[in-house]
């Protein structure tokens, strides 16, 4: 309370309590020249400067507290307050905010703004951070589960000939790769369900399945699906998209090896994967600058989103490569 009168208010009711033992006592509050004044079953004067009044509330008793633990409840909240106002006494800005309904609404609106932002930038650094700390045996057992799972739920046996398979795996190892290090990595072909896809796991397997080879109008296409797909293995995307999915709660669960907590949440990721635009871009680039690097034509991977764009709405296949004539015209003007 603040002491900027020297007029003497009228009495309030209100209950006293010495903050050693429960017991109430029964007292009146005044003011007068700047200090509180108590009277009835207990007598006592301090200072208004010395004393902490609670915030206001809708419903809740005001209370006053003195300097050695002592306090009163008043109820009579309307009477209250204006003797606070009188004496000069003035809400923090928190509370003030509280009572109001357009600070209320700006609170809102900060804090939903907030969340947003910590959402679309913060988070990404946090997860980037943690996906890298990950150990790769950890990821590998991460990625193997959820092999076997898509293995028993969505994949087939590959109908693709093995000299096939194996004459795409060593035209793709032949090919040198952008930066000082090559992600470990294996290629593993599946018959799939649900159409044409091509995906990278936490474990380094590139899961292509031979609808996707067959939608391909050439090898070299081919290849810059697994050049892409080896882009978001570099980058860690997938585990940094699982670990920004769940809000960082995955990632810890990876940090200190708890797989299986994580296996049941993945596939169902991968089925509606969609990653950001910038992941994407990432993920092109690195195939931009992997067939750059080994003579192959930039055409070859803009014909990969081309060919995707001529299948069917509604063909389900997973998403984690959107077809966008953006990306295939980005890619056609790094030929130049």
């Amino acid at each position: 309370m603040n002491a900027n009168t020297q007029e003497e208010h009228a009495a309030l009711a209100a209950r006293y309590f010495d903050g050693q033992s429960s017991h109430l006592y029964h007292v009146t509050l005044s003011v007068r020249d700047g200090v509180a004044m108590l009277a009835g079953d207990i007598e006592r004067s301090c200072p208004l400067g010395e004393l902490h009044v609670s915030e206001r509330s809708s419903h809740a008793v005001r209370k006053v507290s003195f300097p050695d633990g002592a306090y009163l409840e008043i109820a009579d909240q309307a009477a209250f307050n204006a003797m606070l106002h009188d004496t000069g006494h003035r809400d923090g800005w928190v509370v003030r905010l509280q009572q109001s309904w357009r600070g209320a609404l700006l609170a809102t609106v900060a804090t939903v703004l907030a969340l947003w932002l910590s959402y679309q930038y913060l988070l990404p650094v946090v997860a980037k951070g943690i996906a890298y700390a990950i150990p790769q045996s950890v990821e590998r057992q991460l990625g193997q589960g959820v092999l076997d799972f898509l293995d028993s739920h969505v994949f087939e046996a590959s109908k693709l000939d093995g000299a096939r398979q194996q004459a795409l795996r060593s035209q793709f190892a032949r090919l040198a790769t952008p930066g000082d290090s090559t992600p470990a990595h294996r290629i593993v072909f599946r018959k799939s369900k649900i159409g044409p896809n091509a995906f990278a796991l936490p474990s380094g397997d590139i899961v292509l399945t031979d609808e996707m080879v067959a939608l391909m109008p050439d090898d070299d296409a081919i290849m810059g699906v697994l050049a892409h797909e080896l882009g978001h293995l570099q980058q860690r995307h997938l585990t940094r998209r699982l670990i920004q999915t769940s809000a960082v709660g995955a990632g810890a669960a990876l940090l200190f090896g708890d797989v299986s907590t994580v296996v049941a949440t993945l596939p169902p990721l991968l089925l509606d994967l969609k990653y950001s635009r910038d992941v994407e871009r990432e993920a092109d680039d690195y195939a931009i600058a992997m067939l750059r690097q080994n003579g192959i034509a930039l055409e070859h991977l803009a014909q990969v989103f081309v060919a995707l764009g001529k299948l069917d709405e509604g063909t389900p296949y997973l998403s984690s490569h959107p077809a966008s004539t953006e990306r295939v015209a980005r890619i056609r003007a790094a030929q130049r």
